[in-house]
């Protein structure tokens, strides 16, 4: 950080180094239409929620009646990084298709 505090962490997903502004999502969407929210463009967000993978992410190629991404805000990622309290590596939902990782 700018004063020289260092966080480490766990990686998970894209393995890679990247800078950006950190902001906070305390909104109620998931975390699938938050990293796709073009709002988010290059910024590293930061959940509030605990526990974030636990739902894991449904199918990208459903689009609904005007052929937009039916569960996501864009189709592709936004956000330059993901900061998380506690990753879940296994989802259980009923629309998941694969992990968040």
């Amino acid at each position: 950080l700018e004063d020289g505090t260092v966080l480490v962490g766990t990686s998970f997903g894209c393995h890679k180094a990247v800078e950006g502004e950190v902001v906070f999502c305390t909104g109620m969407v998931g975390y699938p239409e938050s990293l796709t929210d073009p709002s988010y463009q290059g910024q590293i967000l930061t959940l509030t929620q605990p526990m974030i993978g636990n739902y894991g992410v449904p199918d990208r190629t459903v689009m609904d009646e005007f052929s937009l991404p039916k569960y996501f805000e864009s189709t592709k990622i936004h956000a330059a990084g993901l900061l998380v309290q506690d990753y879940s590596h296994h989802y259980s939902h009923w629309n998941a298709v694969s992990s968040l990782g």
